[in-house]
C-alpha cells in the first residue's frame, strides 16, 4: 500500500513561463482563481466619474482594513487614484455581472461608465467617487501607495499595484443575517481566468482551525 504522503503517479505538465507554456493559452489566471473583482470608481479632478472592473484585487489586511489592486498600464483609474487619492471598491455579484462587464469598456476619459452600464450612483460619505447604487456592498478607500511592479532582472512593468486604507463601509442591510455578511446570498463574482470565465460564490461551507493544543500536540 502507497503511503498518502507518496507522489501522485499523475503525469503532470510542467514549463517555466519565461519559456513559454505550450497550451493553447496561459493557465496561470486559472490556476489563481477564482479572484474576486474590485470594481472601482474614481473620480477625475473635473469631477467626470470612471468605474471598472480589476480582477487582480484582495484585501490585504483586516485592521485597519488596506486592500489593493493592479492594473496593466496607467489607466484612467489609476491617473484619478494619483490625482485625488480616493476610490471605492464597489462589491461585483452575479446579478450586476452584465453591468460590470459593460463598465470594462475602453471608452473615452469623458465617459462615465455608470451611465454606460445604465447603473445608479450613490454618494459616498468620506471620499468624493460615488459608489454603485445597488451593489450589496461598498469600501471607501484612500490610497496609501502606487507601486511600479519589477521581475527577477529589475526591469520595470508596466503594472501599477494600488493599496488603499478602507475609510468607510456601505453594506445593504438586506444582505445581512444576523449581523452577518451574507456572501451566499449576494453571489459575490470572482474571475475564473481565460476570455469570459467567472463564478458566483453561492454555496459556503465552514471549518474551524486547528486549536494551539493540536499545534503543540505535534511537536
Amino acid at each position: 500500500m502507497s503511503s498518502p504522503h507518496q507522489a501522485s503517479a499523475a503525469s503532470t505538465h510542467f514549463y517555466e513561463p519565461s519559456k513559454g507554456h505550450r497550451l493553447p493559452h496561459s493557465p496561470f489566471k486559472a490556476i489563481i482563481a477564482p479572484r474576486p473583482i474590485g470594481w472601482i470608481s474614481t473620480i477625475d479632478l473635473e469631477g467626470r466619474v470612471n468605474l471598472a472592473p480589476y480582477s487582480f484585487f484582495n484585501a490585504m489586511n483586516e485592521s485597519p482594513p488596506i486592500l489593493g489592486f493592479c492594473t496593466m498600464s496607467r489607466k484612467d483609474t489609476m491617473r484619478n487614484i494619483e490625482a485625488t487619492g480616493e476610490f471605492v471598491a464597489n462589491l461585483a455579484t452575479y446579478d450586476l455581472a452584465e453591468q460590470m462587464n459593460l463598465s470594462a469598456a475602453a471608452v473615452r476619459p469623458d465617459v462615465d461608465e455608470m451611465q454606460l452600464a445604465g447603473l445608479a450612483a450613490a454618494p459616498s460619505v468620506m471620499v468624493r467617487p460615488p459608489r454603485v447604487a445597488d451593489a450589496p456592498a461598498a469600501l471607501e478607500c484612500r490610497m496609501l501607495n502606487i507601486t511600479q511592479l519589477k521581475d527577477l532582472d529589475g526591469k520595470q512593468l508596466d503594472v501599477f499595484q494600488i493599496s488603499g486604507q478602507v475609510v468607510g463601509v456601505h453594506i445593504n442591510a438586506e444582505y445581512l443575517v444576523d449581523g452577518i455578511f451574507d456572501t451566499a446570498k449576494a453571489r459575490n463574482l470572482a474571475r475564473c481566468g481565460y476570455r469570459g470565465f467567472y463564478a458566483s460564490a453561492d454555496k459556503l461551507f465552514e471549518m474551524t482551525r486547528p486549536s494551539d493544543a493540536f499545534a503543540a500536540a505535534q511537536g
